[in-house]
């Protein structure tokens, strides 16, 4: 499913988006919440450098932004339209899948912002 040189495989695995051998992330555990943020500073194998310009990765926001709308809405469907539960406990659910799921989206994030830039060489030699 996840072949290599799939963008679907850089976003989901952290894998450097153009030679897709290694994370991009210090620490591979998001869920270790003070290094959610680290990430190398360049591939060790492809040389590419990640912070591509000075605060790169503050377009990451719009796309965390609507990451979590879309979550929010799924979280909302799934309690209210399955479960029949009630408003307040819907409110409850989507907040609480926010909360679990906040780490995972500031990785996803970014790793989708730096793959609508970056694209795999499948030529690139290790």
């Amino acid at each position: 499913m996840l072949k290599k040189g799939s963008k679907l495989n850089s976003i989901l695995t952290g894998t450097c988006p153009k030679c897709q051998n290694e994370s991009m992330y210090v620490d591979k555990n998001p869920f270790h919440l003070a290094n959610v943020l680290k990430m190398n500073t360049k591939c060790s194998h492809c040389g590419l450098t990640y912070q591509i310009e000075p605060s790169f990765f503050y377009g990451a926001m719009y796309v965390s932004y609507g990451v979590n709308v879309a979550i929010g809405i799924a979280a909302f469907i799934v309690s209210y339209l399955f479960f029949n539960t009630s408003l307040k406990t819907s409110f409850i659910a989507i907040l609480a899948t926010l909360i679990i799921l906040g780490p995972l989206v500031l990785r996803w994030s970014r790793n989708i912002y730096i793959n609508m830039f970056v694209h795999y060489d499948p030529n690139f030699k290790a």
